[in-house]
């Protein structure tokens, strides 16, 4: 349960604490006081949305704050659970399990389970399609259980063959389309021929052949400055310093550079007429090498960043249609296993659904009779179960249990059955769905009403009901009263209303209401003694405390 809820800079609440107890606590107070503001609060505590708006003006941060007394319950780490959120206006967002930082959507898992806050309209747990199949299994309750217990064994060995089947490269046309990829790769690859280095060697071909034109003006140049001419003059230059050579050393010594310099000359120039041949390429050679780089610039995007990488690709992809063809044998015998356990699961799925269908109707009976008691004797609820995946119904919703491998399945985590909650509102009416129905006053009974008759099912411990009376009067809000009363005997029930008869069957009674101080508007909360519910009933009741209010107020609460 709730122990505690501390609420800091939320709207007009500036720092309020509402200690709460086990059984119905009712909140009351004018309209504007700030009511609302605590099941908003509750809901940022849930990891709910907020926006900044909602942060106290002049403040720079809202606070939340939960005290949890929760003795054996599943998601319970300690008896004393302390949830806190902080939102600041800059966008910063602090959640905390026992001082723990955590997600907001960590936040949300952990009190999914623990706290169902119901609006007039907000979509809970019961509007949730796929949560149906749960509520009915909770009420059919150990005569599935084993059922159930014996499916998931199977289902989980189902999901692990599946998810080998994929790893050995899926399913016969998903294989040979594997195949049909990998061998056009090779081929492609293989036509290409390549050569390692081949990449560069084209590219510096390419370049050359696109500046050939320079190449060749300039080698034009070379040739004239270092040919027959200046070739001649160091060869007259040798001869006539051969003449002098042996009358000084020196000379000798030039002799000799002058005969090095000609050799080197004479190579030169040998090289440059090389060079000047070596660019000549016809417009047929031009194609063929931009067509070469083209195809390795292709081959690189699609497998490498370089012709080793392409190659040592082309060996991967090789080893592994070898390992597609033989994986045949793998694959059979997986398959194989997979109909045993298929075979398995529908005989348990044909069983639970017919447990299904028996207490379908015992549940429909149980919360019609509820519904009529709460004055809608023209409402009729029905559960209706659909068998195998071929008959899914249009309304269900699947996301929250089914992933997308799933939807391609024919076995589901509960069974082959598909649970949906209809409700028809009036005689002659078609079932819809509950999210389908339109009227806030029925929809809030028909979410009491369900909840009662699953309230010894309902593991949530703590539920929220924000002004569910809205659109009801008379016996038909003393009939919520008593419902609302009945969920608190096996849940701790905070509960807005506007009504005297339901405000009467309070176990804690709580009065909200503002004031002004230094220029500001501040929510106070106090827990009422019974003289002051008394006086708050009458005045919800009459708008006074008369003496006659007072007295019709203490036969409501005396019945209550």
């Amino acid at each position: 349960m709730i122990s505690t809820l501390h609420i800091k800079n939320i709207g007009i609440i500036e720092d309020l604490v509402l200690n709460l107890n086990n059984g119905l606590n009712i909140l009351t107070g004018e309209t504007g006081a700030g009511k609302t503001l605590i099941i908003d609060s509750l809901q940022i505590a849930t990891g709910g949305r907020f926006s900044k708006e909602i942060i106290r003006h002049g403040e720079e941060f809202s606070f939340v704050e939960l005290s949890l007394y929760m003795p054996n319950h599943e998601k319970s780490i300690d008896e004393n659970i302390i949830i806190s959120r902080e939102i600041h206006t800059n966008g910063r967002n602090s959640c905390k399990i026992n001082g723990r930082l955590v997600t907001v959507s960590e936040l949300r898992f952990f009190m999914q389970n623990i706290i169902d806050i119901h609006g007039q309209m907000d979509n809970q747990s019961l509007l949730d399609s796929s949560m149906h199949i749960k509520y009915l299994d909770n009420f059919i309750g150990e005569k599935i259980k084993p059922l159930k217990t014996e499916y998931t064994e199977l289902y989980n060995e189902y999901k692990k063959i599946l998810t080998q089947l994929k790893d050995n490269f899926g399913d016969d046309k998903e294989k040979q389309r594997k195949l049909d990829l990998l061998r056009y790769q090779i081929k492609e690859i293989e036509t290409a021929d390549l050569k390692v280095g081949e990449d560069i060697e084209v590219e510096n071909l390419k370049e050359r052949i696109n500046n050939s034109e320079k190449i060749q003006n300039n080698l034009n140049e070379v040739d004239n400055e270092i040919g027959e001419t200046s070739i001649d003059s160091v060869s007259n230059a040798i001869r006539a310093l051969e003449k002098v050579e042996s009358l000084d050393t020196k000379y000798e010594n030039t002799l000799n550079t002058l005969k090095s310099i000609y050799y080197d000359l004479q190579e030169l120039s040998r090289d440059v007429k090389s060079f000047k041949d070596e660019i000549e390429f016809d417009e047929e050679e031009r194609q063929r090498i931009e067509e070469r780089v083209d195809l390795i610039h292709d081959l690189k995007r699609k497998y490498g960043n370089n012709i080793e990488e392409i190659l040592r690709y082309k060996e991967e992809i090789t080893n592994e249609v070898g390992k597609i063809e033989n994986s045949e044998e793998q694959i059979l015998k997986l398959k194989k296993e997979l109909k045993d356990v298929k075979s398995k699961m529908k005989d348990i799925c044909i069983k639970m659904n017919k447990i299904r269908v028996q207490h379908a109707e015992i549940l429909s009976n149980k919360i019609n009779i509820e519904l009529e008691e709460l004055e809608m004797k023209n409402a009729k609820f029905k559960v209706e179960i659909r068998f195998n995946k071929d008959n899914i119904m249009p309304h269900y919703n699947m996301s929250a249990e089914i992933n997308d491998t799933d939807k391609t399945e024919e076995y589901y985590k509960d069974g082959q059955d598909m649970v949906q909650f209809l409700i028809s509102t009036n005689v002659g009416e078609e079932y819809k769905p509950l999210i389908k129905i339109a009227s806030g006053g029925e929809m809030s009974r028909i979410m009491l009403a369900i909840k009662n008759v699953l309230a010894d099912v309902d593991e949530v411990p703590i539920m929220v009901f924000d002004e569910i009376d809205t659109g009801i009067s008379g016996k038909a809000a003393k009939s919520v009263g008593e419902k609302l009363k009945q969920i608190s005997k096996r849940h701790q029930v905070i509960c807005i209303t506007h009504q005297a008869n339901i405000a009467a069957k309070g176990d804690y009674n709580y009065y909200i209401s503002k004031n002004v101080e230094e220029g500001r508007t501040i929510t106070n909360i106090k827990q009422l003694s019974e003289e002051e519910t008394i006086k708050e009933i009458a005045r919800i009741a009459s708008g006074d405390c008369s003496k006659v209010a007072l007295e019709h107020a203490k036969e409501l609460r005396k019945i209550a």
